[in-house]
């Protein structure tokens, strides 16, 4: 039997025991292939585990495969019309557990008898277990196919024969040398744009909390993309016959090699313990993987946070790797013809052909301070393209220099702080300085944080890429795009005197992340310590200082107390003291919500923000020492709901008469216009059966939400009732009032809700019917309630199922009992905790309902059945272990 193409030992496939089992099969071969099949696969794994050099088990699972593909041509009867090749990945030689192993059948021409062998060749392939991606092609049709898909061009140039008629496989090599189609230039410019598109998919960055090891920045793809455009360009078969050429330095061939390596690891263990050709580090496999490599637990750090670290520290240094050599590619095939235009910049730099270049060697080592100077030009001048590969080599080999002197250097600081102050790009310079080493060196607390994972579904970045985003959006507030996104953040914004100041309190705000202990009075330190290193006056200080310590409040605030209540905004306007720290707090935590997760700022959340804002800016300019009277509010709100009612047409005593049934609260927490259409509706109603209303709220200063409002009878269970109704038709509660009128015996709420995307409800006939037609049907059970909604619990929540926490506090203000509950979020959550109340005979007074990511942090007021606030500690402690028992027992029984 002929032997393949292939060279090296097979020593742990037995191929004469094998060739025996075939022939012992008596054409019932398919049991044999697989057995052998199997046996591979368990005996590479397992040499995988016990920490084998990654290489030789790739190579090996190649050749294996080579070996069987081998037997299983033999199989059949072939013309010598025909030869059989390996393609992209396989190939190149490379193949990992689950990897699709990419087969072409290549034809001199189209005979009945190969076409017939073909077909069963494929069937059999399938029949054995081998994931396959096969075609059937002449050589005229792959050129033709090849010349239009540069994708199916790439698989080309990396074929080699397995089986067959060598000679065609060298025919089809030979036809699509770069002087025959996608010369260098061609290929290159292809590629290059295949990389943007594919790091555009992953939000062109390489620290996302699921990242794709093959096609994220950073990842196997980037690495293979460099290899594909300098093989083609200086035609050669592998990366190490360029030694020589300039191209990389003995150091960089080191980095991607063993970058390479350890994401092939990462790979091969990912599709070990998916079961699949798994490309996503997702959650489900983080922890799984992180033991298959043999992390463990230690020093407050999970294993599986050590396997992420390493993991962004890699890919980030791949990424700046990936920067240096295609620039270099880019002045080597597309720039090579074109003269160079160079324009010196002062005697330190010079610009060649649009991009910033040291003017010798050596200017680094002669004048270390240019290792900061050159970020500083190119935030000064937006023209400049970028940094020459050659100049970024002398900043990696040179970073060295940044140490304790040189930041206590008086010239360094100030140019850190001229960038800080700089007009253009300062977010793509700080991004530079970090995917060089650069940020990280000069900024040494800075560099504690890159690659730290925050393992929870809140955060999506790392804290480094986090807080670089949110420095970018701080800087979008200044332009005119920002009006119609964030309008009062670019309002805000204009009144700011020293941006700057919002930086360093952004680079800092998250500085102490993965610690122990409070990360803003951690942080409020370092920043003080950058302040006065930097020179900051100490008003300036002051104000960073407090910013990083209070970069929480607003959010907290505005998300779990009542923005409706006098006593909660003056508290607040008293903790910000005047309008500078307002504003500033403002675009601070605006910018810091949307650069952790951009899903968690909805039109509610700004809605939210804008009311804080808006209301401490009044008591501000009211003074602190003149808070507003509840009182006078109530009457201010009552008289201006009268006259608009009044003018509708309504009878004044009416009026009264039914505002006479609610309490404070009532017209504290609502709108006038909400007064008025409720109002309205109650009177119109002139009924004792359950009055459901609902509509999109279209107040141009309110979000853009439904709004569910309902008079009923006050009976047990409402809440429960209402909120299973909901969640049964995907929308999700976002607050919620409740008010029990003082006499009646009616209970008057106020829902509103959002779809699971968090966008409004689009409000048709049909849509509206079949919402109030299930929360009739709904409250109509109360008595004799169903079973809690029972949905499945989303994937990623599994996989951070932190254990329920609770506090439970009496408010002298609201005369309740205030429960926090902080949990992961899952389907029916609300419905189970009104349930859980019910048991207890307790009264939900009020909700303030927070959603952040896939965790809630909702706020409960609650009083006992005859309207007083919890006293018996025993019943306290019992409901608080009940509700973490049955919402854990949730997650877990999923």
């Amino acid at each position: 039997m002929e032997m393949p193409y292939f060279e090296g030992p097979l020593s742990f496939f037995n191929q004469a025991r094998f060739r025996k089992s075939l022939e012992a099969s008596e054409g019932r071969y398919i049991p044999v292939f697989k057995d052998a099949i199997n046996a591979a696969n368990v005996q590479l794994d397992r040499r995988f585990e016990e920490g084998e050099e990654i290489r030789n088990l790739i190579y090996d699972r190649s050749l294996f495969i080579d070996c069987i593909l081998h037997y299983v041509w033999h199989q059949f009867t072939w013309s010598d019309s025909v030869c059989l090749m390996a393609v992209g990945g396989y190939g190149r030689g490379e193949l990992h557990p689950r990897s699709d192993i990419d087969l072409l059948l290549l034809l001199s021409e189209e005979k009945p008898e190969d076409m017939e062998s073909a077909q069963g060749l494929v069937t059999l392939l399938w029949d054995i277990g081998l994931d396959i991606g096969s075609s059937v092609r002449t050589i005229d049709q792959c050129l033709e196919i090849a010349a239009e898909d540069i994708t199916v061009m790439t698989n080309l140039i990396e074929s080699r024969t397995l089986v067959g008629n060598r000679e065609l496989c060298l025919q089809l090599q030979k036809s699509i040398q770069p002087e025959h189609m996608w010369d260098s230039k061609a290929f290159f410019q292809a590629k290059w744009q295949e990389q943007i598109e594919r790091h555009k998919k992953h939000s062109n960055t390489e620290t996302n909390l699921e990242p794709n090891v093959k096609n994220a920045p950073g990842g196997l793809r980037d690495i293979q993309t460099i290899a594909w455009v300098a093989k083609r360009h200086f035609k050669v078969r592998t990366l190490k016959q360029l030694e020589g050429h300039s191209f990389f330095t003995e150091e960089e061939f080191a980095l991607l090699q063993n970058g390479e390596e350890f994401l092939w690891k990462i790979r091969y263990g990912l599709h070990m313990v998916a079961g699949r050709a798994e490309e996503r580090l997702l959650f489900d496999h983080q922890r799984s993987l992180a033991a298959v490599m043999g992390y463990k637990d230690q020093d407050g750090k999970l294993a599986v946070e050590q396997l992420m670290h390493r993991y962004y520290r890699v890919v980030l240094s791949l990424a700046e790797l990936n920067d240096v050599l295609l620039h270099y590619l880019d002045e080597h095939i597309l720039n090579d013809e074109l003269d160079d235009v160079v324009r010196p910049i002062n005697p330190r730099f010079r610009l060649r052909n649009g991009y910033i270049e040291a003017s010798t060697e050596t200017v680094f080592l002669e004048e270390p301070s240019a290792l900061l100077e050159i970020f500083v030009l190119m935030g000064q001048n937006p023209t400049i393209k970028g940094v020459r590969p050659e100049t970024i080599r002398l900043l990696r080999q040179h970073r060295n220099l940044i140490h304790e002197d040189f930041r206590d250097d008086t010239k360094n600081k100030d140019l850190f702080m001229q960038l800080l102050r700089s007009e253009h790009g300062l977010f793509k310079q700080l991004r530079r300085m970090k995917r060089y080493n650069i940020l990280g060196r000069y900024l040494p607390e800075f560099k504690n944080i890159i690659g730290q994972m925050q393992h929870d579904l809140f955060h999506i970045y790392t804290v480094d890429a986090h807080t670089l985003l949110l420095i970018k959006n701080l800087r979008k507030f200044r332009y005119q795009e920002a009006e119609q996104t964030f309008p009062l953040a670019w309002e805000v914004h204009k009144r700011i005197d020293k941006p700057e100041l919002l930086y360093i309190a952004g680079l800092y705000h998250d500085i102490a992340k993965g610690r122990g202990g409070d990360h803003s009075t951690l942080g409020a330190v370092d920043a003080m310590d950058f302040c006065q290193r930097h020179g900051l006056n100490n008003s300036d200080s002051r104000l960073v200082v407090w910013l990083v310590e209070k970069h929480l409040l607003m959010s907290q605030i505005s998300q779990k107390q009542d923005l409706s209540d006098p006593e909660v905004i003056h508290h607040f306007a008293n903790e910000v003291g005047d309008q500078r720290h307002l504003n500033y707090l403002y675009l601070l935590t605006v910018a810091d919500i949307n650069a952790t997760n951009p899903t968690l700022w909805t039109s509610w959340r700004d809605t939210l923000m804008r009311q804080l804002y808006t209301e401490t800016k009044r008591a501000l300019r009211r003074g602190l020492e003149n808070p507003i009277d509840r009182k006078e509010l109530i009457e201010e709100t009552q008289q201006a709901a009268m006259r608009k009612m009044i003018i509708n047409g309504a009878e004044e005593d009416m009026v009264l008469r039914l505002w006479d049934y609610l309490g404070d609260d009532y017209f504290l927490r609502e709108s006038v216009d909400n007064i008025v259409w409720q109002s309205e509706a109650i009177l119109q109603h002139n009924s004792p059966q359950d009055l459901i209303l609902i509509r999109n709220n279209e107040d141009a200063h309110q979000a853009d939400i439904t709004e569910i409002f309902l008079r009923t009878q006050n009976r047990d269970n409402i809440f429960a009732a209402v909120a299973s109704a909901l969640d049964n038709l995907n929308l999700s509660i976002i607050d919620a009032r409740i008010y029990n009128t003082e006499r009646g015996g009616y209970t008057i709420d106020t829902f509103y809700v959002t779809q699971e995307d968090g966008l409004p409800v689009e409000l048709d006939d049909k849509t509206r019917d079949k919402i109030h037609g299930a929360l009739a049907e709904e409250l109509a059970l109360t008595d004799r309630y169903s079973d809690i909604v029972k949905r499945r619990t989303p994937r990623m929540l599994k996989h951070f199922a932190a254990p329920t926490r609770t506090s439970l506090s009496n408010d002298i203000n609201t005369n309740t009992t205030v429960l926090e509950v902080i949990s992961p979020d899952r389907p029916g959550l609300l419905a189970l905790i009104g349930r859980i109340f019910l048991q207890y005979d307790i009264q939900l007074q009020n909700a303030k309902i927070t959603t952040l990511g896939e965790k809630v942090e909702d706020i409960f007021f609650l009083t006992d059945k005859d309207g007083n606030p919890l006293s018996d500690p025993q019943l306290c402690d019992e409901l608080q272990q009940d509700i973490c028992k049955q919402l854990d027992q949730q997650v877990q029984g999923e």
